[in-house]
């Protein structure tokens, strides 16, 4: 079962794709809580040091996918956490 899950597909414009990539990246830059713009809506999230990262790319009928995976734990791990 997934806690939260949002997914949009529209066609852009390249510059408007760039744009897109460079608010993450700055997003990503910065860490900590970040707010992306994504269509008509915010998402916020915190975007720790440290994440894990996998680059796929596909060539198919006629097409190339290009996908950007991003994955960290939402709980916190290590010193920052209380054990009990």
């Amino acid at each position: 079962m997934t806690d939260l899950k949002f997914e949009q597909k529209r066609s852009l414009s390249r510059v408007e794709a760039a744009d897109q990539l460079s608010a993450l990246a700055e997003a990503l830059r910065r860490g900590g809580n970040a707010e992306l713009e994504l269509g008509p809506g915010t998402l916020s999230l915190r975007i720790p040091d440290e994440l894990r990262t996998e680059i796929e790319v596909e060539v198919e009928d006629g097409h190339i996918e290009i996908e950007f995976e991003l994955k960290w734990p939402i709980a916190q791990t290590g010193a920052g956490r209380d054990e009990a």
